[in-house]
C-alpha cells in the first residue's frame, strides 16, 4: 500500500453534509469518498498516469451514471 499524505480540507457546512450522505449511500468513509470523487475527476481530465490508476480501478464498483 502507498503512503498517503494528510491535509487540512475546509468545507461549508452544508457541502460537508452532503458529502457525508453521498458516502454513506455508497458504503463509504466521507475520506473514501473524497479519494474516490478527486480518483474519478483526474482520471477523467487525463492528468493520472496509467500505473497510478491500476489500484483504484478495484475500488470503483459504483457504475458512473
Amino acid at each position: 500500500m502507498s503512503e498517503k499524505k494528510s491535509f487540512v480540507l475546509r468545507l461549508d457546512p452544508g457541502k460537508l453534509k452532503a458529502l457525508e450522505k453521498w458516502a454513506a449511500d455508497e458504503f463509504r468513509s466521507t475520506n473514501g469518498q473524497l479519494e474516490w470523487i478527486i480518483t474519478r475527476a483526474l482520471k477523467e481530465s487525463g492528468r493520472l498516469k496509467k500505473t497510478e490508476t491500476m489500484n483504484d480501478d478495484d475500488n470503483e464498483n459504483v457504475s458512473d451514471s
